[in-house]
């Protein structure tokens, strides 16, 4: 599969070196790190600026994307990203998956059930259990799809901020499916981050407690008058909204009273006003016949909340704190501070937030700039986009991003995935590496892949407006500086040196860098450590 071009018109190619210091350039001094958010200024908004822009808020862009970027500043640029709505996409339908595949057992059904237990019908009872063992099986089936048609929405979409966001929202409140065991419900539940990716947080929170996936997944289904479970209270304080030492025990036993009854049927919510504990509840200070409703406004009236909120946001898209440098750490909290002042001025609206930061200079900072370790989905789906591969398989993906530790829909607990350090290690390198092998070349440690011959790879677009040399060629020199900032953001020298002599070594050297050539330059920037961050 050829993935079609991402949401941003290419204008023609521009020098790669605009916004980016020669590779043999002296380092400048850098500047410190403040903690004012005041906007960048169009001036000092150039090449690696916008490449910044599109990899932090979306999945990377191409030199033509880069460019366009570039002509239009960065008001315009932001602007066009966050206001996805405006651009023309596929919809998502409620009827893309079947629904029914996993469904409670009808009236009759369940009065079948009842005889062969009671008359001891093993036989009947052994069919119903196969019946539903092979729905299960299906449903597994078709969540691997419902896995690919995100991969390939993400690799495809001309909003990439909104799938962007839709993955920092899965990633925030983290649902499992080998928990819930219903692939549709995992897809409306996708929907739901989707459709509030940019919006309202408080909508999004009071939306959440009403979500069949999330209501099985901490068994808030099992909830009951004087039985409450408190899995769900607890976590929509503690990892969903507010962070550990800002409620107490007390809150968590109140919560789970007021959620007591939120439950679904079917594909539905329902709330079971039978099971529901209507009796005075204490929670965050607030007193009342609380319900969910009113549990999700203590939260979202507490100071606590935008300050959480906005801390997560700034480790998704600009460092991940705590760096453990004070001259970082620092300055980024009060950042985060007055993102949360945002926030909370703006009654929880998400969309003015992230203007104010992708806009900041603090955004732009070089200790900002090429510091963030790419997620498996940033890497591959980013691969992709950036160097517009062939996808080639979705399974081959997907399998290659569970490896690395990032499978979508299945995160590793509640909690979501730890991010940053936590996706480098010696077995995740080697398949970062093997992946990045298959999207150029469609090589597979097992041999290659069928297709490749058949969707081979060209990257010379990659030079497109690169003035050739005095012999009428393009020299290695322009070549290894062109890929390496639109790859790593930066050329420097010993990277630059190495590509050059590797291209001079080359037995075709005397006819110009042909597309092999490209390619296996490309194989070498994308296994240089650097490639791994963004």
């Amino acid at each position: 599969m050829q993935a079609g071009n991402p949401a941003i018109d290419a204008s023609p190619l521009i020098p790669s070196t605009d916004g980016a210091a020669e590779p043999s350039a002296p380092r400048a001094k850098p500047r410190p790190f403040s903690t004012a958010l005041n906007p960048i200024k169009d001036a000092d908004f150039g090449y690696v600026q916008a490449r910044h822009l599109l990899w932090r808020a979306g999945f990377g862009g191409t030199p033509g994307q880069i460019n366009t970027l570039v002509k239009w500043g960065p008001q315009k640029s932001v602007d066009h990203l966050l206001n996805f709505e405006k651009v023309a996409a596929e919809p998502v339908t409620a009827d893309r998956f079947d629904k029914d595949i996993i469904r409670p057992y009808n009236d009759e059904e369940r009065g079948e059930i009842a005889r062969a237990r009671r008359s001891g019908n093993e036989e009947a009872v052994t069919r119903l259990r196969a019946s539903r063992q092979e729905a299960e099986r299906l449903d597994r089936a078709q969540m691997r799809d419902v896995q690919h048609w995100w991969l390939k929405r993400m690799i495809e979409t001309p909003r990439p901020l909104e799938e962007r966001l839709t993955l920092f929202w899965h990633g925030h409140f983290a649902t499992n499916y080998r928990s819930i065991e219903n692939s549709y419900h995992m897809y409306v539940q996708n929907q739901l981050f989707r459709q509030h990716a940019a919006g309202n947080f408080g909508k999004l929170l009071y939306a959440i407690i009403r979500d069949p996936a999330m209501l099985a997944y901490l068994n808030n289904n099992q909830s009951r008058k004087g039985r409450p479970n408190e899995n769900l209270a607890r976590e929509l304080m503690e990892l969903f909204s507010l962070g550990v030492n800002n409620y107490s025990e007390g809150d968590i036993k109140e919560g789970a009273r007021a959620l007591t009854g939120y439950s679904f049927d079917d594909d539905t919510f329902e709330f079971q006003r039978n099971n529901h504990d209507g009796g005075v509840k204490v929670i965050l200070g607030r007193r009342g016949t609380m319900d969910g409703d009113d549990f999700v406004t203590a939260i979202l009236e507490n100071p606590a909340c935008p300050a959480f909120i906005a801390r997560k946001l700034y480790r998704s898209f600009v460092l991940d704190l705590p760096t453990g440098r004070k001259e970082l750490d620092g300055p980024a909290q009060s950042v985060v501070g007055q993102l949360a002042s945002t926030l909370s001025g703006g009654r929880y609206e998400v969309r003015p937030v992230l203007r104010r930061l992708l806009l900041s200079e603090h955004f732009y900072h070089p200790r900002v700039m090429n510091e963030q370790i790419k997620s498996p989905a940033q890497l591959v789906v980013g691969a992709v986009r950036s160097l517009n591969t062939p996808a080639r398989d979705l399974g081959t993906l997907s399998d290659a991003m569970g490896l690395m530790g990032q499978s979508i829909f299945f995160p590793p607990s509640v909690k979501g995935w730890d991010g940053g350090r936590s996706w480098i290690n010696t077995a995740t390198l080697f398949i970062r590496q093997n992946i990045l092998c298959f999207l150029l070349t469609g090589k597979t440690p097992a041999g290659y892949d069928p297709l490749a011959t058949q969707e081979p790879y060209d990257p010379s677009f990659l030079l497109e407006g690169l003035d050739v040399g005095s012999g009428g060629r393009l020299e290695p020199e322009s070549v290894a500086e062109r890929l390496l900032i639109f790859c790593l953001g930066k050329a420097e020298t010993h990277n630059t040196q190495v590509l050059v002599k590797y291209m001079r070594g080359r037995k075709d050297a005397g006819t110009g860098v042909s597309r092999d050539t490209l390619v296996q330059v490309l194989l070498l920037i994308t296994a240089m450590p650097e490639y791994q961050l963004c």
